[in-house]
């Protein structure tokens, strides 16, 4: 069978192309089309159509300077479409986007699959009815989706979380090559998150580094973002003694002894890891006014949201500041905080349960 899919980001591309590889394994004759990134062109050795850097606008205002851009990619998107003819357009999370897309494919007769349902318990429980009016399969991997999505009358399968898939079958570097590779000192590490898209670096990161100096006795090392060079980071760590790897987020997480994280899906990864955790976040004030009273939840990391309850310190806005940061910080090193966290990510674990959610999907879209 052809299939199209379209990825938006970079946890997209990453799930996706653990998907497509599933695929493969059951439809030796799978072809595919896709918007996405560098994992995905791997899994299917043919590249993007386009690819999710030059889809990844967060915000009002940068989706407004960029409305040519994305008008000209669903434009290309749907033509794609019509060429390939495939048998299946799967679209995973970016719900701005795909749910056009949904549209434009239900539209014209070809089977719809959403993989990474949209976080619309959040926020626009409105998109709910396209969700029921385009979408044929509806894949969620957070396990309360599926009672809002049947309070809305839709049908949602839960597959389990890919996280849990690619956490369980990443291969940790030992911690001595992995030092010795990336030169650091014998200090026991601090992982930086900020983030992958330029908004959240800006915003993120400087407050991030402004508590090294407050942990002499740790090495921080940020996270690259694959969106992102050396020269990105640079301005922001110029004259500090601060590394930055690229493209082993797992491995910096496997040996950290806590984590500063921008809240997404790096903070169920960092739990999984079990590793104890800040999440933080900030974006400009009217744009965090604005969505205080459009977002109706009561926690923004993944980890809490799932629990129904705070097993990790988030910081926002005004609250993520250096004093505050410290202070979660130093309670995480070491004492009873850290001790219960790590118990409460034994809890997240039996809740997302074990389910090789790549497999399960693959399955059921190449086989019904």
């Amino acid at each position: 069978m052809k299939y199209f899919i379209i990825a938006g980001e970079a946890s997209g591309d990453l799930h996706a192309a653990n998907l497509m590889k599933e695929i493969i394994k059951k439809d030796k004759h799978a072809q595919f089309q896709f918007l996405g990134g560098d994992l995905m062109q791997d899994a299917a050795q043919l590249p993007p159509l386009i690819h999710y850097k030059q889809m990844a606008f967060m915000g009002v205002i940068d989706v407004v300077k960029n409305i040519g851009k994305i008008w000209h990619n669903l434009k290309t998107t749907r033509k794609a479409i019509s060429a390939f003819n495939p048998d299946k357009v799967i679209l995973v999370d970016y719900p701005g986007f795909n749910l056009k897309i949904a549209a434009f494919a239900h539209k014209n007769g070809y089977e719809t699959v959403y993989y990474i349902a949209p976080k619309l318990w959040a926020w626009k429980e409105g998109r709910v009815k396209k969700i029921k009016k385009y979408i044929d399969k509806l894949l969620i991997i957070l396990p309360f989706e599926k009672d809002f999505y049947h309070k809305h009358g839709v049908k949602a399968l839960y597959v389990g979380n890919p996280v849990v898939d690619a956490v369980t079958r990443h291969k940790a570097m030992k911690r001595k090559e992995f030092f010795q590779r990336f030169s650091l000192d014998e200090r026991p590490l601090i992982a930086l998150l900020p983030g992958s898209r330029k908004q959240e670096l800006n915003m993120m990161l400087p407050v991030m580094l402004s508590i090294v100096e407050q942990f002499p006795e740790f090495q921080f090392v940020i996270s690259g973002a694959p969106s992102f060079s050396s020269a990105d980071y640079e301005p922001f760590i110029a004259g500090k003694n601060i590394s930055v790897i690229f493209n082993h987020t797992y491995d910096l997480l496997q040996h950290a002894r806590a984590a500063v994280v921008t809240s997404g899906t790096a903070a169920l990864e960092t739990a999984l890891f079990k590793v104890p955790q800040v999440v933080v976040y900030r974006t400009d004030k009217w744009q965090y006014a604005i969505g205080k009273h459009l977002v109706k939840i009561n926690f923004i990391s993944l980890p809490n949201l799932i629990m129904q309850r705070k097993i990790i310190p988030e910081l926002l806005q005004n609250n993520f500041n250096p004093e505050l940061l410290q202070k979660e910080l130093k309670s995480l090193v070491q004492g009873n905080k850290r001790t219960k966290m790590l118990s409460d990510y034994h809890d997240l674990e039996t809740v997302l349960g074990k389910d090789p959610a790549s497999e399960k999907a693959a399955r059921i879209i190449v086989e019904t």
